[in-house]
Order: C-alpha cells, then structure tokens, then sequence
C-alpha cells in the first residue's frame, strides 16, 4: 500500500490505539477482553513494557491504520524467550497489506531482541487473521475448543507459532 509506514508505537498512538482495541472488545468476538480500556491504559504499556516487548504502529496518508504488539505468553521463565503477538487492523483498512507490514517490523524487531519464538492466538473462525499469519510464516500447531466465551457463545482459538 503507498504511503504506509510501519514504526514503534508512541504514547501519542494511545488514543487510537483504544478506539481500535475497544471497537474489538465491544462489537466482536476477535478480542476476549470484556472491557473497555482508557487511553493511559496503553499509554502506560506503550512507555514501559515496551522496553522488553515492542509495540509498532502502522500509518497510511498520515492516519492511524493499525497496530501489533508483542509479549509476555506465559510467566515461568523457562518462557523468557516465547512471545505472544497480536495484530489489529484499522476497520476499512483489511486486506491491503497493513497486517503484513505490521507483522515485518514487529517480527524484526522480536529477532533484534533476541527472541526464540512467538506465538499468536485467533478466536475462530477467522479466516482474515489465519491468511495473515499463515502468509508471514506461522504454522497452524493446534485449536483449544470453547476456551473463550463472549456474546453469548462459545469461541474456540486456533494457535500458530513462527520460529524466529
């Protein structure tokens, strides 16, 4: 896509980071979280967790179009070197490339820091988020069933993994 960049996240993105994270929560299955968060919520991530885990934001003719995001997948330190990564797109902005140049720099960066691996989790179906990850690398290593509920429903999450 022209005119599309891919760079670390800024406190500054917060704002629109949680309208896209709360458009997630409040309307779709896609994210389990069942509340909505404020602004100084990712802001705070963004300024200190980042650190460790890198948080990139993608922008296209000047406007927000997305983020993705890394960290910690589980907290025993014989996992010090897995990640989890997530991916969330712009409404509007779907299929254009902006998840895959999210995922480019994420991924990079995650072999600058060192990481072993990185895992990605998506309430299913989804096909959008399994030709995603599947076209960066990931393989398709299994599917928890019914592990979330939200709306109503039960929701089963496939996973996938790239080694880095």
């Amino acid at each position: 896509m022209a005119g599309l960049i891919v760079r670390a996240s800024r406190v500054d993105d917060a704002g629109a980071i949680a309208a896209l994270s709360n458009y997630y929560i409040r309307e779709t299955a896609v994210h389990f979280g069942m509340r909505e968060q404020e602004p100084s919520y990712f802001a705070q991530i963004i300024e200190h967790d980042s650190v460790m885990y890198p948080w990139v934001t993608a922008e296209a003719g000047g406007r927000f179009a997305g983020f993705a995001k890394a960290g910690l997948w589980r907290e025993r330190e014989a996992y010090a070197k897995t990640v989890e990564s997530a991916v969330y797109v712009e409404r509007g902005m779907e299929g254009r490339g902006v998840g895959r140049a999210l995922y480019g720099v994420l991924l990079d960066e995650l072999r600058k820091r060192g990481f072993h691996t990185v895992v990605a989790g998506a309430t299913m179906p989804n096909e959008g988020s399994v030709r995603l990850h599947e076209s960066v690398g990931f393989e398709f290593v299994g599917r928890f069933r019914e592990v979330g509920r939200k709306m109503g429903a039960w929701h089963d999450v496939g996973w996938w993994q790239l080694m880095l």
